[in-house]
């Protein structure tokens, strides 16, 4: 759901996004709309807006006068694309960069890696909402 720092919009947009990247909302579809995603989060339209128009903005969705927004063609690979880039930024740079200061190859990383996957493949996975509900007549 919503939480942390980050500004409410952002967090509108942010799992819109989500759904799409795990493909529960495809290319093509209908996107919620800021009436459904403010009745689902509990905040103000407008708020939801702003988020669906970042995402409009940045070409993940687009508008079709009188029927809503849909996600637009190559929006999911365009935003894998992205997040992959972030990922290596935020995480395999430094993790790189911490394993050199231990003195750890390339090998060493990789099976620490394929130990921690292993692991948490085991473990429960958390159940996440990545879809919003469709709002009910």
């Amino acid at each position: 759901m919503l939480d942390g720092d980050q500004p409410l919009f952002l967090q509108i947009a942010e799992q819109v996004e989500d759904s799409i990247v795990d493909g529960s909302l495809a290319e093509g579809e209908r996107a919620p709309s800021s009436n459904e995603l403010s009745a689902f989060y509990r905040i103000n339209p407008a708020t939801a807006a702003k988020g669906l128009g970042l995402l409009v903005e940045r070409g993940v969705l687009h508008k079709r006068r009188g029927l809503g927004m849909f996600v637009s063609p190559g929006a999911r690979e365009e935003l894998r694309g992205k997040r992959r880039t972030a990922l290596v930024e935020r995480f395999i740079d430094p993790l790189l960069a911490e394993a050199r200061r231990l003195d750890l190859g390339g090998e060493d990383v990789a099976r620490l890696v394929r130990e921690r996957t292993e692991a948490a493949a085991r473990e429960p996975a958390a159940s996440i909402p990545h879809r919003i509900p469709e709002e009910s007549s």
